[in-house]
């Protein structure tokens, strides 16, 4: 198995609650691929560099995790078909010192769960900045 970061880009016009959901069902896609997800780390809602289908923000969400590579070509299919994201990119992961890479920014993101705000609390303070608009 080897090791992959998955960065995806969800909508943002979606409530905090089809948010969580679209990540969970992009989870569960790894998963059902025989992946095993090592960490998770929500960026929050952030401004995108470039209108991307007319939106100019974007909820960042990145998952860590080992799959086999002849899994990757299904998972990256399904993320095409799912109309609640923006973008996808994954990055694969290969030599000793990209490993090492991989296992420090996993720890660094198990180490910030607490610190990361959850999806809710990233919504709202959305709206709050869009009506400060």
């Amino acid at each position: 198995m080897r090791h992959y970061e998955n960065l995806v880009i969800v909508k943002p016009t979606l409530t905090a609650e089809e948010i969580q959901n679209s990540i969970n069902v992009i989870e569960e896609v790894i998963i059902s691929n025989g992946g095993e997800i090592a960490a998770r780390s929500a960026m929050g809602m952030r401004k995108l560099a470039y209108p991307i289908n007319k939106s100019e923000r974007g909820y960042f969400h990145v998952i860590y995790y080992s799959v086999a590579p002849s899994a990757i070509s299904e998972i990256e299919r399904r993320f095409r078909i799912n109309e609640e994201l923006l973008r996808f990119v994954t990055i694969k992961y290969d030599t000793n010192r990209e490993i090492a890479a991989w296992e420090k920014m996993v720890e660094k993101a198990l180490k910030g769960i607490s610190k990361e705000p959850t999806a809710v609390e990233v919504a709202q303070a959305a709206r709050a900045s869009e009506e400060e608009e």
